[in-house]
């Protein structure tokens, strides 16, 4: 599992080390590349992770998530024959399907291949694996496109009419290939056996994903609304709900492009506003996300009630806040070391990428065995003790990082913040999968990546670009920036301390409400 998330991080994160490359020979400018490495990714990501949730829920999770593994593998090594925008955005879009069902899939067999006592451990075993495909994707991405550049230079012939940039894309997709086999050849564990709760077999598990995607996208959810005999208030919340989601993004068009004003993106035979692109997607996200509650409210009242807990809920939200702060980070910070340290694209990713992958690969490995010891010792509460520790001090690390004035202090203070961030996923995911039943652990941990990937992969990057063209290109300002959605996160982290164990123990009670025989 952790080899699979190793490859999700390595075909999704190589965009940033190749960022700098591509943007120059494309001629496209920061708010460009965010929308790239982030909301062209985000929408298919946050959209197919749904169906492919309910899927890891009802059918065999070992072959699901070796399906997906070649197909995002494909779509990744697809970049390699982009020559502009266009077959870029197409090669994000394949990935973000594919990639869709990595987490839950890899979180449910884990989940029930370990006990309750081991499960923070094995989040830390995943957060080794993230580590690793980041870090590779930039020490590889780097290495092999400046060999390349180097071999085949300005003007020289290469192979296929290949740069640098492109022929890394093709490489790092390769290894995907023999792992899906691997996988796909993997035995799959019992369902809710570590927990003794029997998981019924899913009659019809294909059917129930297609009618989630279904229920949830824009314009087929009201043909579910109404086959559903939804009644009035539902059709007045789902129309209400479109009404303001689009006043709110109608706002933010405006407002992004007054402050930072972008030419148009040329799409073939007609030219889009990337601000447009941008909170069209965020919108189009948002009413996916209340398609998706509609639905559960109609066909799986038990998951609906679990999925209503204040707890899951603000978890949810936290996470995807310090997600938007992650990926403003990661995205640019190559970039930063090519453009204000002078770095070349092969320096920065080994340097950058190899100390990231180290660096988060301690603090995986640290904060797996802490989460456990809290989890033992204090219960939820002192796993979201240690959440809320990394996530309420890593800003001002974060800040003192990003004011370094040369390469060596920068990497020193990076350090030290790099180990403090990396210490909230492992129980973060934990407190999440606790909150649920075995069979919902799919499709909610599936919500989760729905709003984590809208506030954070398709805003964190967004943001870090929009600043950044508006202020020439200073792009240590432009990350700073991002740290200061910091207190909204400590202040959900704050109530969720306080009411965590109630909202635990009303797990099943809220299922039963719903309807559930547990």
């Amino acid at each position: 599992m952790s080899s699979a998330q190793m490859m999700s991080l390595l075909d999704r994160q190589i965009l940033s080390i190749l960022a700098h490359d591509i943007r120059t020979d494309l001629g496209i400018g920061d708010a460009e590349m965010g929308l790239l490495y982030g909301t062209v990714f985000a929408l298919f990501y946050a959209l197919f992770s749904l169906p492919l949730g309910r899927l890891v829920d009802g059918w065999v999770r070992t072959r699901l998530l070796a399906i997906c593994l070649a197909a995002w593998s494909f779509f990744a090594g697809l970049a390699a024959f982009a020559s502009g925008f266009t077959l870029l955005a197409i090669s994000r879009i394949g990935v973000g399907i594919g990639e869709g069902a990595t987490q839950p899939a890899a979180n449910s067999i884990l989940f029930d291949s370990l006990p309750k006592s081991r499960r923070g451990l094995a989040m830390g075993g995943l957060g080794v694996g993230l580590a690793l495909g980041l870090g590779l994707s930039m020490a590889l991405g780097g290495i092999v496109a400046e060999w390349w550049d180097l071999r085949y230079p300005s003007g020289t012939a290469a192979p296929l009419g290949f740069s640098g940039w492109q022929f890394a894309f093709l490489v790092a997709s390769l290894p995907g290939f023999p792992l899906a086999y691997l996988i796909y050849k993997l035995r799959e564990p019992e369902r809710g056996a570590m927990e003794g709760i029997t998981s019924k077999k899913d009659p019809a598990p294909f059917k129930a994903s297609a009618g989630v995607l279904g229920a949830v996208t824009p314009g087929s959810n009201w043909f579910f609304l109404w086959r559903r005999d939804a009644g009035a208030r539902q059709w007045l919340i789902n129309l209400g709900g479109l009404a303001v989601i689009l006043t709110f993004c109608t706002f933010m068009v405006t407002v992004t492009g007054v402050f930072s004003p972008r030419p148009m993106l040329d799409f073939g035979s007609f030219s889009l506003n990337p601000h447009v692109l941008q909170w069209g997607v965020f919108g189009f996200g948002a009413f996916v996300v209340l398609n998706l509650f509609q639905s559960f409210k109609l066909t799986d009242k038990p998951t609906f009630h679990v999925a209503l807990n204040p707890s899951l809920i603000m978890l949810m939200v936290a996470g995807g806040l310090q997600t938007a702060i992650n990926y403003g980070i990661m995205g640019f910070t190559p970039s930063l070391l090519i453009r204000h340290f002078g770095l070349t694209t092969a320096e920065a990713g080994v340097q950058f990428g190899l100390l990231s992958a180290l660096l988060a690969t301690i603090g995986a490995l640290l904060a797996g065995p802490l989460t456990d010891f809290l989890g033992k010792k204090l219960g939820g509460r002192g796993m979201i003790v240690l959440v809320l520790l990394s996530l309420g001090i890593s800003p001002f690390f974060g800040i003192w990082t990003f004011s370094a004035e040369t390469t060596t202090d920068f990497y020193l203070r990076y350090a030290v913040y790099s180990i403090i961030l990396t210490l909230w996923l492992p129980p973060l995911y934990t407190l999440l999968l606790g909150l649920v039943l075995p069979r919902m652990r799919g499709i909610i941990f599936s919500t989760y990546l729905v709003i984590m990937t809208l506030l954070g992969q398709g805003l964190g990057p967004y943001v870090v670009g929009i600043v950044s063209d508006r202020n020439g290109g200073d792009l240590a300002s432009a990350i700073i920036t991002i740290n200061w959605v910091a207190p909204i996160i400590v202040v959900l982290l704050v109530i969720v301390l306080l009411r965590y164990r109630r909202d635990e123990d009303s797990v099943l009670d809220r299922a039963r409400r719903g309807g559930e025989e547990v």
